[in-house]
């Protein structure tokens, strides 16, 4: 027996394991910095050194970069920053075997800074990561199989998903943007930061098409000691080359922005009113394309006895690939600072989503918006301070088809934010949040991956009676009477002037072995 089979490559992601632990540090003052009178804003981002399997568990280690932005005990009131970074190792325990690549699919953590004393400061953070494995498996499929004799073979059409390209790759964002001419000429950065906005990203041909854009913000003191502070957008568009890619195939991007440094230059003025932006955009792409595949279902023959054997699999096919966007409204009344905030100079958030739920219609989201901002008080003494809050938020990312065995992975941003000061303490916050989410739905696959066969028992074929009158049952087919009656679908219509191989149960119908002879 000669086989003709598929060769292709299925994308196999392991269950993601959410894992949260606390960074509690104290963190001395260097002798360069001034003594800390208030800590105003304190920051931190993570950076993975290195994830390893240890027997049942992951040690997943690395460090926690952090900056505090704080009022200095020096006569009047001046602004200062610091920055450091404290290590940290975390075992995460795994229940099932991983796939080959471990990775950190989302990350995030929460800073509070305490002041001890002038000189030192407490360091907690609240990590949340979600670690994930993920691996490439070959896959074998037969679509056909020929013998020496006389085979009748039935077919049945799949989607199959498969995996084209997985990689990660890197762009370089590098822009220079000039300060307005209504803004102080920068002495002093106090503080930076470079947040992802905005992020569109296509399939075309040997490539991925990345059009985004990232929220700069800059506070700092002027030349003549006045503090001011500005915030732009920085729009970007770049490509990662994917060989072999072409448009209507699927992907999903996992982005990061790393490496972010920012320096302050001289205009053609002789002014330092020019700020040099770099910044890497890490990525790692997973591509599919999507194939209808003919596969060899079921075999007969009527000179042997066919015996196949099956191996039963699951693969994948897509239901949705969906980029969709969530408008958030809310106003909050803020009734411990209304006294004090004069204005906003900076907003930024971050989304904690609670609770994802399949529903007839979609895929039910509930969560949180984590909002901070900066904002100017009425305070001679320390006139800038941060109020941090939550707004719940629900969406219902809808889809056409659902099914209740069906998986997606889902991928947050906040793309749009702003805060707007109402009056008498209170707030609006506008704030646009982007779901890109890709849903596949388990593929069972009965695959024959071989064909025994044996010599008929022609004593026993004898015995059957050459005609059969037969009354169609529920579940019947056509392919399954002829099969076990010794016959082919062809004469089964034939004899009964069908002109389709569709029956219905009650029909009644005659059944003459291949070799009866008609009169």
């Amino acid at each position: 027996m000669e086989y003709e089979k598929k060769e292709f490559l299925v994308y196999r992601q392991g269950r993601t394991i959410t894992d949260q632990f606390y960074i509690d540090d104290d963190y001395n003052v260097p002798d360069a910095k001034h003594d800390v009178k208030q800590v105003i804003l304190g920051e931190g981002s993570l950076l993975i050194d290195d994830i390893k399997r240890v027997e049942n568990y992951v040690r997943v280690s690395g460090k926690m970069n952090f900056k505090v932005l704080y009022a200095t005990d020096e006569g009047e009131m001046r602004l200062a920053f610091l920055e450091g970074r404290i290590p940290f190792e975390e075992m995460v325990y795994v229940e099932e075997e991983p796939e080959e690549n471990l990775f950190i699919k989302t990350m995030d953590c929460d800073v509070s800074v305490t002041m001890i004393h002038s000189r030192k400061l407490n360091i907690k953070a609240l990590v949340e990561f979600a670690l994930c494995s993920e691996g490439r498996q070959e896959e074998k499929l037969t679509l056909d199989a020929t013998g020496d004799g006389s085979l009748y073979k039935k077919y049945v059409k799949k989607d199959i998903l498969k995996l084209f390209a997985v990689k990660k790759d890197t762009y370089r964002i590098k822009e220079e943007i000039t300060i307005g001419g209504t803004k102080e000429t920068v002495g002093v950065l106090l503080w930076t930061e470079v947040s992802p906005r905005k992020l569109d990203t296509r399939i075309s041909q040997d490539e991925l098409l990345l059009q985004g854009e990232l929220l700069l913000f800059c506070f700092y003191e002027s030349l003549e000691g006045k503090t001011d502070w500005f915030e732009q957008s920085i729009p970007y568009e770049g490509r990662m080359e994917i060989g072999g890619a072409q448009e209507g195939m699927f992907h999903q991007v996992y982005t990061a922005v790393t490496d972010v440094s920012i320096d302050v230059r001289m205009d053609e003025d002789g002014e330092m009113r020019l700020l040099g932006i770099e910044a890497t955009l890490e990525a790692r792409i997973v591509v599919y394309e999507e194939e209808t595949v003919e596969l060899l279902m079921d075999v007969y023959s009527l000179d042997n006895v066919c015996r196949p054997r099956i191996s039963n699999k699951s693969l994948e096919r897509s239901l949705m690939q969906n980029h969709s966007k969530c408008k958030i409204a809310e106003r909050l009344l803020l009734p411990e600072i209304k006294d004090d905030i004069l204005q906003i100079c900076h907003s930024n958030a971050r989304i904690q989503l609670e609770h994802t739920e399949v529903v007839p219609e979609g895929i039910k989201m509930e969560g949180v918006l984590h909002v901070f901002f900066l904002y100017v008080k009425a305070d001679d003494n320390i006139p800038f301070d941060v109020w941090q809050g939550m707004v719940p938020f629900s969406y219902l990312l809808e889809s056409n088809e659902t099914t209740k065995d069906m998986v997606f992975d889902l991928i947050s941003a906040v793309e749009q934010l702003s805060i707007g000061l109402l009056g008498n303490g209170e707030i609006e916050v506008k704030a646009v949040l982007a779901f890109n989410c890709f849903v596949k739905q388990p593929v069972p696959v009965a695959d024959i991956e071989e064909i025994e066969e044996d010599p008929i028992d022609l004593e026993e074929l004898e015995k059957r009676p050459g005609i059969i009158g037969y009354i169609v049952k529920e579940g019947d087919e056509l392919w399954n009477l002829a099969k076990h009656y010794s016959t082919t679908v062809d004469g089964i219509m034939e004899i009964n002037e069908k002109t389709n191989s569709d029956i219905k149960p009650g029909e009644k119908l005659l059944i003459f072995k291949e070799n009866m002879s008609i009169l």
